[in-house]
């Protein structure tokens, strides 16, 4: 019985022995591991350096808003200003997005004042209540519901057609 005793106590010192060395290799490889995560340099951040003469440039392809410009404030949020006088000129300039866009006249059959540039894609319809600005470029409506001061107080649109409307009367 001696000699199975100490044969359980030989085996249960060489099992925690083995157990031992495994936990303290295991705790030596995590510890190492977190040494060299602390001294590895935190990763650089890139800089995008730019030219002085960008920014001038950027700064340079800016329109300033006409003197003499009427805003037209749109739903959500959005503006746009016109130099011109919409019931006699042949073309009004439209500040969108800080750039002109001078935009001739075109002729419509419905009453509506449509000021269209084919090489820019800008498009502008007016009607009595509203004013709308296209973009033939990318097919969509820029602004919309736009009106005057003067408009949301309960005016009409100041447009050719209205214009004809009180010389008839």
């Amino acid at each position: 019985m001696n000699k199975f005793l100490i044969a359980a106590v030989v085996g249960a010192l060489a099992t925690s022995s083995i157990v031992t060395t495994n936990a303290i290799a295991a705790t030596t490889t995590d510890a190492k591991a977190a040494t060299a995560k602390a001294q590895r340099p935190a990763p650089k951040k890139r800089l995008i350096k730019r030219k002085p003469e960008a920014a001038a440039a950027a700064a340079a392809k800016t329109d300033p808003i006409p003197e003499g410009a009427t805003k037209w404030s749109c739903k959500e949020g959005l503006a746009f200003y016109m130099k011109g006088d919409m019931k006699r000129d042949a073309i009004v300039t439209v500040n969108w997005a800080q750039k002109d866009y001078r935009l001739p006249r075109q002729s419509t059959t419905t009453g509506a004042d449509r000021f269209h540039d084919s090489a820019s894609g800008m498009d502008l319809v007016v009607i009595p209540t509203k004013a709308m600005l296209f973009s033939d470029k990318d097919e969509s409506r820029l602004a919309d519901e736009c009106v005057t001061q003067e408009m949301a107080a309960g005016a009409p649109a100041p447009t050719q057609s209205e214009a004809l409307i009180k010389d008839v009367k």
